[in-house]
Formats: structure tokens, sequence, C-alpha cells
């Protein structure tokens, strides 16, 4: 029922010495064509201030998109958060598509953020609907860090491993760079979901789009591997997210989660192997189990295989080709790479960072494998994080995509998944500018599946064909002058040669010319109000102001700042006069009073109008 394949990174293994080499297992339900499992589903939807506007209006209609992609024998919940937690769409079948989407597209944004309270009361609503028989699965999504209900991430990873082993995964999304990818990761690894970083809020619907391709084709779950190592045979490391367990007895126990229909679940091994004569090593015996779809339910199955090394003489392993799996193992421990080197940096040891990413990019290129577009890219990658963490710059949305793409690759065998990344370095402002092609070539770059591709624009060059280019200077919409492109050797992709300018037409503005420079905010007086909050004007968007609401404190009125970054306990000095509970404003600057502990709200206020989404 699960098939099971292996490769050494070279084909033949030289005689003689104790050496190193890396492993790579597959597995795969090989199933007959099953039908689609159902889903048992709850939305978890953060609609806290900093959601307000644009983010959740996206966020909703992710929500909506799949309510499309359901189908009537799926149970759905739609559970909705701030400083309280709103049920929309109470469990039922999805029959009625017509009247979830209505009901979902009456949602507001609020104040606070209980992430704790929506997710646990989707899980609630899960349990209560638990089908072994279907995937039961909760998605959360947030933009910000918990700041009422239970906060400790510790305390929340901890009780998604509780929810898992009562067969409720869970997924967590996190929207735009507000949120903590630490303790997402971690609740989507106890509990054995997934987890997305969702960069720019228009690609919400797309992930979304993912998440359920994926639940679609669950057809296995639990995948637990024994190792039990050959004597001399040591396990220097695991190229995996995967929780490591050791036994009793010293084999080493990893839990890989699901199996999806038409995908390895790959596991990659560093291993160090004793010195051999010529012929077949044993290397491990490798024990599986996973509960599997089987007759038209979940049943258990296992097995084990052998794990046999080739051994030849040092000329026979120099002559042997390499293995063709070499590209998956690279990207694997490139992936393992981007997250040691992301906590040595976090250890204030950059130089060290830096230094792990660029070894491993010479490794790579010593390999030829900088001929390969995949490779090559991450190359662009490993060059553009190692300079930012050499520079002390990486930033809080360079951190995310560290642990995103690092999470994706070690988790899943999907390439719209791997090396995702958008952001665009502050280099693109301080390039040279030029306001014609002349003699050169001109390329666009553009984002295609949450990654940033530069395109050929000039005549007499494939146009579908991706340019290998720096990753310091990607911004989407930039345009480019190169002095020339050349084909890659298997001519997949092109190279840039020469000179790089950014290319601004005459009379066009320089969107770029102050990118990554944050508007300072000069407020700094008071605000002042008219006689009534009916007489401010209003805004459906947030923009760089700050966003403020009017609750209920006892028997008064208090302005709290819902914006993530500020504490949500402290009073603010703001008018009376427009104070009305419930009521969401959008202020142009806060500053902290000279007490220390409260806020006072500066410069123009204005009332916030959510726009309804349309039908």
């Amino acid at each position: 029922m699960i098939e099971t394949k292996y490769d050494f990174e070279q084909a033949i293994l030289p005689t003689g010495t104790p050496l190193q080499t890396n492993l790579l297992l597959r597995f795969r339900a090989d199933l007959p064509e099953s039908p689609r499992r159902d889903l048992n589903l709850s939305l978890v939807i953060d609609r806290s201030g900093s959601m307000a506007g644009a983010p959740l209006h996206h966020a909703l209609k992710a929500a909506e998109s799949v309510v499309d992609q359901l189908e009537a024998t799926d149970t759905l919940s739609v559970v909705v958060y701030d400083d309280v937690v709103d049920v929309p769409v109470a469990p039922q079948a999805v029959s009625d598509k017509s009247a979830l989407k209505s009901a979902i597209r009456r949602v507001q944004a609020g104040g606070l953020t209980n992430l704790s309270g929506g997710w646990l009361k989707g899980c609630e609503f899960v349990k209560a609907h638990l089908d072994p028989q279907k995937v039961n699965r909760v998605l959360l999504l947030t933009d910000g860090h918990a700041n009422m209900g239970i906060q400790d991430p510790r305390v929340l990873t901890t009780t998604s491993g509780q929810k898992a082993e009562e067969g409720i995964a869970t997924t967590t999304l996190g929207f735009a760079q507000g949120f903590n990818e630490d303790m997402l990761i971690g609740m989507a690894r106890a509990s054995k979901g997934n987890f997305y970083f969702i960069q720019s809020i228009d690609e919400a619907s797309e992930v979304f789009s993912i998440e359920l391709d994926s639940l679609r084709a669950v057809v296995g779950q639990n995948l637990s591997v024994t190792i039990e190592l050959a004597p001399g045979v040591e396990l220097l490391d695991t190229l995996s997210l995967a929780e490591v367990t050791q036994t009793a007895q010293g084999s080493t126990v990893i839990g890989l989660g699901d199996l999806y229909e038409r995908e390895d679940k790959l596991l990659g091994l560093s291993l160090s192997l004793p010195s051999a004569s010529v012929g077949d090593l044993p290397i491990m015996r490798v024990h599986y189990s996973a509960d599997v779809i089987q007759d038209g339910a979940i049943q258990s199955v296992a097995g084990t295989s052998e794990i046999v090394a080739k051994i030849g003489t040092i000329e026979e392993s120099a002559s042997a080709a390499s293995s063709h799996i070499l590209l998956e193992l690279s990207q694997l421990t490139i992936a393992k790479t981007k997250e040691t080197a992301l906590n040595l940096a976090e250890q204030g040891k950059h130089q060290e960072a830096e230094f792990a990413l660029r070894s491993l990019i010479q490794n790579l290129r010593s390999k030829g494998l900088d001929e390969t577009f995949e490779i090559a890219e991450e190359i662009e990658q490993l060059d553009y994080f190692a300079n930012r963490i050499a520079q002390g710059a990486l930033g809080n949305a360079g951190r995310k995509e560290l642990r995103d793409q690092s999470f994706q690759s070690l988790t899943r065998n999907r390439s719209d998944l791997a090396g995702r990344g958008v952001t665009a370095g502050e280099e693109i402002a301080a390039m040279a500018t030029v306001q014609e092609v002349g003699s050169g070539i001109e390329l666009i770059c553009v984002r295609e599946g949450g990654k940033l591709r530069v395109k050929v624009v000039s005549d007499g060059y494939d146009s579908t064909k991706n340019v290998q280019f720096p990753r310091a200077i990607r911004a989407e919409g930039a345009r480019y002058v190169v002095e020339g492109i050349e084909l890659s050797a298997d001519q997949s992709f092109y190279r840039v040669q020469g000179q790089i300018q950014r290319f601004v037409k005459p009379g066009e503005v320089d969107v770029f010319a102050s990118f990554g420079r944050s508007r300072s905010r000069t407020a700094s007086t008071a605000s002042k109000a008219p006689a009534t909050a009916a007489a401010l004007p209003t805004t459906d968007t947030v923009g760089d102001g700050i966003l403020v609401q009017c609750v209920k404190d006892g028997s008064k009125l208090r302005a709290r700042v819902v914006a993530d970054g500020y504490e949500p306990d402290w009073n603010m000095r703001f008018p009376r006069s427009i104070r009305e509970e419930g009521m969401l404003y959008v202020v142009e600057a806060v500053k902290t009073a000279p007490d220390g502990k409260s806020y006072i709200a500066c410069g123009e206020i204005k009332r916030f109008v959510q726009a309804a989404i349309a039908s």
C-alpha cells in the first residue's frame, strides 16, 4: 500500500575511509483511484482592527472562494474573532452556498486579537462533527500577535499537539507582516497541519485554494518512520521538520504527517558510514506505518524496507553518474541551512550564519547545480539573505520569508510552495536609472504564484522564459535595461550579462525612488474634533494611519489602539465629543503620553467606514 524508494547522492560510494553522505527516502501511497474525502472544516478568521479595510476584504473573499469549492457532503463552520468570538456560520453541510457567503460578507472589523478564543471555538466545532473518514481541519488566519486570551506561544503549541491527538489538525495562515511566525509554525507542526505566509493581500484566495487542493489530496495520515541503523552507521542530521524521537532500544522515530495523492513524501538523512569493502553495505532497516484509504475506509498499514549502499573502488565511484535525486537532496539541504542560518543570526552569530549560507552557495556551484533554474534561483535567495544577515538588516519580512521557505521545502514536495517571496530590497531605490532602452534589453519583474520572476520584454527573445536576476533588486512592476542576456546550458532560462539599470520612461513617476523608506509621521499635536462623530470625515482604508476603537469600560467610553505594536489596555487622550461605543477611527499618529502608560491621539481623525463586500 505504501511504495518506498531510496537513493544515495552518489550512485556508487567509494571504498576505504569512512565518509559522510546523504540519503533520500521517498514514500508514496500506492492506491487505486479513490473518491475524494469529505472535509470537516472550520475557517477561523482574524477580524481585529489591524485587518480593517483591504486585508479583511480579501480574507473574506478567500473564505467565499472556499465555500465555492466545497461540496454538499462537506461540513463547514466559520468563526471570526477580535476581542470577542463570533460565529457567522455554525457547523453545517455546504448545501446553501449563497446563504453561507452572505453570512461571511456581513463580517466587519473590530478590536483586539483573541486568537486563542477563535481557534479553540473552531476546534470545538470540528470535534463536534469529528469523523475519521473525513479530513478534520481548522484553518486559522491571523495578521497579528495575540493580545487577549491565551497569549503564550508555548501553551498554544502544546494545546495544538493535544488537539492533534484528538484527531484535529490545524493549518495556520500568517497574513502580511504583523503575525508571530514562530508561533504559527509551531502550532502547525504540533498539530500535523500546514503553514502559509500570505505576503500580499490579493493572494489570500490562491493560498486557500492550495490548502484545499492539499486537503482533497490527502490519501494517508500519520505516516511514521522508524530507523534501525546498521553497526557503524551514524545519523548526523534529519533533513526534515518532522518530529524526531528516540526509542528505548535506540531506534529513531520520525513522524512525517500526511501523505498526498501523486506526491512523494521526502525524507533526507545525513549519514556517517564506516569504511567498507567493495560490494553491498547494509545501512539501515526502515519500518513505516500510516493510516490510508483502503476499500472506502481508513485502515492502518505497515511495512519494512532494507537500505543498502553500493560500494565500489575510488575509480568506479568517480566515474559513476551522480544520483538523479541530487536536485531534491540539494533543495532539502538548502532549506535546512536556511533554518540553521536564521537560528544563528538570532543568537547574534551573524558571521557564522553568513558563512553557512555562502559555503552552501559554493558547494552548489561546484556541483554544477547552478545550471538548473530552481537551484540558480535558490542561490540568489541564499546570496540575498547572506547579505542581509551580514548587514544586520534581515528585517521582519526577510525573517518570515526564510521561515516560510524552509518550512515548505522540508514538509512538502510542491514546486509552487518552494522559494516563495515577494519582498523587495531597498537596494532598488539606489539603482541608476535610464530613460531609454537603446541597445540594451528590457526586462520586467512580475509576481507569479507568490514569487518574483523576471521576464524579457524586448523583441527577439522568449518572453515565457525566466531570467536569472539578482534577488536584491527585484520588485513587482519594476523595469530594467541590461547589456545582454544568455541562455543557460540547457536553454531553459536566461542569465543577465553586464550592467543592470532601472528603466523609467520620460515623464513617468518613479515609484521606486524612495522604496523601502518608512513614511515619517509628523503629527505631534493632540487631535481636535467636531461636535459629533457624524461630522468627522470618513475613510474606508487605514493606510499609514492607526486604527482606534471606542469601547465601554464600566460606565465610561474609552478610546483604545487596536493596531498591532501598541499596548491594548492603555487609555488614550481622545476627543470626548466623538466617542461612540464600538466605533472605529483612523488617527494620523499616536504618541506616548508623558506618564509613560497612556497614549495621545495626534493629527487628523477620520471615522472608519467599512466597505461592503460585493456579492
